[in-house]
């Protein structure tokens, strides 16, 4: 079992956990993300990336967005609560090299959370870091403080320019790929399209890019086929190959497909796990 120590609500729908995995936090780098199971018998199984770890304190911390009907029910956990299984360290870590540029990483919406321990080991061995963190409004803005404390450069974008400036990740992105100095890299972490847009900015520059993906995924082993994409013309498996990809080869259409194929019964079972917590609630 593994003891949740820490709950908090980042925004709306967006959750960070602290959880007591001693032997994941031991073991775990940059990049990679584990299997989560909120019920023992019968439950859905969903990748989580690692958002942070102490390997001392013995803990990972994880930060999710209640979409669904499980990542709903781990919403309503609290600390002292228990998960039934964890699995992990999975995935490939990210590739960390000294660059002579800057380092960009995007962060967009809760994908700004998994980004954290990617500029950490950034800033471990010497990078310079500029972190770009996109959201639709400042109510959907985390890690704020988090990156001002160990990235060189934050950079806030919003769509309605509430907090920062104004317009989307790719702005400030593609000024920095046409300024002097430009990235020597650019790791992107959030929705698929952002990711993709991300990917088309720096390609005509010829900046190298990498992706995160978090695709449809059940047993986060390479068995079941089902995070399947499409990369350089040859199908990869995200939980085994990746999830770190070279951005200017992904299919992104072809994945961003695939991820709509349960979207509908996502909803549906949101909601109808939401009225049953509800009526539970009355119930008592």
């Amino acid at each position: 079992m593994f003891k949740i120590i820490e709950k908090k609500q980042l925004s709306a729908g967006v959750f960070y956990m602290k959880v007591e995995a001693a032997e994941i936090a031991r073991n775990r780098k940059a990049g990679q993300f584990v299997i989560v199971q909120v019920e023992k018998e019968f439950g859905e199984r969903i990748p989580l990336t690692i958002a942070d770890a102490n390997a001392d304190e013995g803990w990972i911390a994880l930060v999710f967005q209640a979409v669904g009907a499980t990542t709903y029910k781990l919403s309503l956990m609290e600390a002292g609560q228990s998960l039934p299984t964890i699995l992990g360290p999975l995935g490939n870590p990210s590739v960390i090299e000294k660059k002579d540029g800057p380092v960009v990483v995007v962060g967009g919406g809760f994908g700004v959370a998994p980004c954290y321990p990617i500029v950490q080991a950034h800033k471990a061995i010497g990078n310079k870091v500029i972190m770009v963190i996109a959201a639709r409004t400042k109510d959907l803005l985390i890690y704020v403080d988090e990156m001002k404390a160990i990235a060189d450069e934050v950079i806030i974008m919003t769509d309605d320019g509430s907090a920062g400036r104004q317009g989307v990740s790719t702005v400030p992105l593609k000024e920095m790929c046409e300024s002097q100095t430009p990235p020597a890299e650019v790791i992107a972490i959030g929705p698929p399209i952002m990711m993709k847009f991300c990917a088309l900015t720096t390609q005509p520059f010829n900046v190298p890019t990498t992706v995160s993906l978090n695709t449809i995924m059940i047993d986060g082993t390479g068995m079941c086929g089902g995070c399947r994409v499409s990369v350089g013309g040859k199908t990869k498996f995200v939980c085994v190959d990746g999830p770190e990809f070279d951005a200017h080869t992904v299919d992104w259409d072809n994945m961003m497909m695939r991820m709509k194929s349960f979207k509908g019964r996502e909803t549906e079972d949101f909601h109808k796990c939401k009225l049953q917590a509800e009526a539970d609630k009355l119930a008592k």
